[in-house]
């Protein structure tokens, strides 16, 4: 086989792949075009419900944050609302309609719907179904008491009308400079941003200056009748994955340059948890899975190899709170090693006092007579 890194250069090779990858774009960009036109006929069904629906999807693939923004969306509205929640369960070992329960494990309803679940058990109704038609009308028949429900993940699912539609972009992959799949990474036009009715920029830093908002403004070129608010993530001290009597990692600040941390993960885009790990004063190394990652016994075997084989007067490993509902439930994890591995939660957070505008306008959408 011939090895190109050796014949070309890094431009040249770009050049390779974009001539590779830009008539797959084309084709996969004409297929999106037909299939919302289907949409927009009326030839494919859209389907309405009584119960306004939420949906909060993206228009790229990896992470944007949804699973955040969705828990803020409950803490903000669960007091008000009977709030459902309704996922594909994406990377479930099962299939078909399951509602939540405190029996199940995240191999059965997917690691976020699981995470989200326990952590608002008994606050809200969830459940994950490939068909979000299929799955609301079964939660409304379990539970007629719901009366809002939130779609994860659902902007390209266009069967069900959302009461208002809400799409995330990453700030550091904004779209004015992506292309379609799998060119790039974006899963529709840039265009249909136009259609949705409120965008969150994620994943700001917390400098972001007055300029750099105005020209994200500028580049995503909203209707005046759409809503834009920016957000980044907030972390918070480190909590032990597995119940521990007395933690020995309670602060990142409190870690020296003498201290190691193995830093795990299983995520779309570990980048900003990495960068952010290292803010601090000890070592960060790192080791990355594909997205959703379920961790076999050979990969904790790895792991703990790497971790024995580091030096640092204190060594702890550390992951996300995605990954830590996969490690708490994975029978592979050694039980000796349990005091080492922590997580650390995350918030969202609105910037320019964003937080009541954000709630403010989806409150409307969700209420008005259109």
């Amino acid at each position: 086989m011939i090895n190109f890194t050796k014949i070309l250069n890094k431009q040249q090779r770009k050049a390779v792949v974009n001539a590779i990858l830009t008539p797959c774009s084309w084709l996969y960009g004409a297929a999106v075009f037909v299939r919302n036109g289907l949409f927009d006929l009326k030839w494919l069904p859209i389907e309405e419900f009584d119960v306004p629906v939420v949906s909060v999807g993206n228009i790229t693939v990896g992470g944007t944050g949804k699973t955040p923004h969705v828990e803020y969306i409950i803490e903000a509205l669960c007091r008000r609302y009977n709030i459902g929640v309704l996922s594909r369960g994406y990377k479930r070992t099962t299939s078909g309609f399951i509602l939540a329960t405190d029996t199940l494990s995240p191999r059965d309803i997917g690691d976020e719907p699981y995470q989200v679940f326990h952590k608002y058990n008994g606050m809200i109704t969830l459940a994950v179904c490939e068909s979000r038609r299929k799955g609301i009308k079964e939660m409304l028949r379990i539970n007629p008491d719901i009366n809002l429900i939130l779609l994860d993940d659902a902007f390209q699912h266009r069967y069900v009308k959302p009461k208002a539609s809400i799409v995330l972009v990453d700030y550091t992959r904004q779209p004015v400079n992506d292309k379609l799949l799998p060119l790039g990474t974006l899963r529709e036009p840039a265009r249909r941003i136009s259609e949705c009715d409120i965008v969150v920029v994620t994943k700001c830093p917390n400098d972001i200056s007055p300029v750099e908002l105005r020209m994200t403004k500028e580049n995503l070129d909203l209707y005046p009748s759409q809503g834009l608010f920016f957000s980044n993530i907030r972390y918070a001290n480190p909590v032990p994955v597995f119940p521990i009597p007395m933690p020995q990692l309670t602060s990142l600040p409190s870690l020296t340059e003498e201290d190691l941390i193995l830093c795990v993960t299983g995520i779309a885009n570990e980048k900003p948890f990495v960068k952010y790990l290292r803010r601090f004063n000890a070592k960060v190394k790192v080791l990355h899975y594909d997205d959703h990652h379920y961790f076999t016994r050979s990969d904790f075997d790895y792991i703990f190899e790497k971790f024995d084989e580091l030096e640092g007067r204190r060594k702890f490993i550390v992951t996300t709170e995605k990954d830590s509902v996969r490690i708490l439930n994975n029978a592979y994890y050694p039980p000796t090693r349990r005091d080492l591995i922590y997580y650390v939660p995350i918030k969202v957070g609105f910037l320019d006092q964003g937080e009541l505008d954000f709630i403010e306008m989806l409150e409307k959408k969700i209420t008005s007579k259109e």
